[in-house]
C-alpha cells in the first residue's frame, strides 16, 4: 500500500521509510506526489496535529496520508516545549537546541520524554493512529552529530547514548518515532486483514 507522508522532511521520510518498507509498505513525500500542504497546526496534543496534518493533505491528493507529530516534553520545564518543540524559538534546530540548554542550565533534575503520534488518514475519513515515547535525560552540552532536532541532548541512560551519537539502526529501534511507527504498522496490518482497505489501494 501506498501512503503518502504530510511532510517534505527528507530525515523523517528516511526514517519512516526504512520501518514501514519492511512491513510491505510504500512511503512517499508530498512533494514526490507534487503537492504541497502546510496547515495551521493548532492542535493542543500530539494526537490532535498529527491528525491536521494528515487530515489536510488526504484532501489534497485523494491517497491515504500519514503525519507525524513529535515534541520534547521536559519535566523540569513543565513539559515544555512540547507540541510545540519545532517552534520553541526562531531560528534553527540548533537555535532551538542552544535555547533548551540555557534554560536548563541551572536544572538539576534532566528527566525528559521524547513522544511520537502517527496518524493515517483515509480518503474515506476513517484513521488510525499510534503514540510511542522514549524517556531519557537532558545533557549539558551537545553529543553527536547525527540525527535531527533535539537528538544531540537527548540521552538515553541504558544505551549511554544521545539519540544524535546512535546509528540509524540504533535510534530506530528505541525512538519514540521508531516505537510508533512499528505499533501503527501492527494496526495497519491488522485493519487490512479485517478487509478494511478497499478505497485505500
Amino acid at each position: 500500500m501506498k501512503l503518502v507522508l504530510a511532510s517534505n522532511n527528507k530525515k523523517k521520510l528516511r526514517e519512516m521509510s526504512d520501518i514501514l518498507g519492511k512491513e510491505g509498505f510504500e512511503v512517499v513525500s508530498m512533494g514526490q506526489m507534487g503537492f504541497d500542504s502546510d496547515p495551521d497546526e493548532n492542535g493542543e496534543t500530539f494526537e490532535q496535529n498529527a491528525f491536521i496534518k494528515a487530515s489536510a493533505a488526504v484532501k489534497i491528493c485523494n491517497l491515504p496520508c500519514i503525519a507525524d507529530d513529535s515534541g520534547l516534553e521536559v519535566k523540569a520545564l513543565g513539559g515544555r516545549p512540547g507540541v510545540h518543540s519545532a517552534r520553541y524559538c526562531e531560528g534553527t534546530d540548533l537555535d532551538r537546541t542552544l535555547h533548551l540548554l540555557e534554560e536548563m542550565k541551572d536544572k538539576e533534575d534532566r528527566e525528559a520524554r521524547f513522544v511520537s503520534v502517527v496518524t493515517c488518514v483515509f480518503p474515506d475519513g476513517s484513521s488510525v493512529s499510534a503514540r510511542g515515547e522514549c524517556k531519557g535525560e537532558i545533557t549539558r552540552e551537545i553529543r553527536g552529530d547525527g540525527g535531527f532536532g533535539y537528538d544531540p541532548v537527548f540521552y538515553v541512560p541504558e544505551k549511554g547514548l544521545t539519540y544524535a551519537e546512535m546509528d540509524e539502526e540504533m535510534k530506530n529501534g528505541l525512538s519514540h518515532r521508531g516505537k510508533a511507527i512499528s505499533l501503527f504498522a501492527n494496526l495497519m496490518k491488522m485493519r487490512i486483514d479485517k478487509g478494511n482497505d478497499n478505497a485505500d489501494k
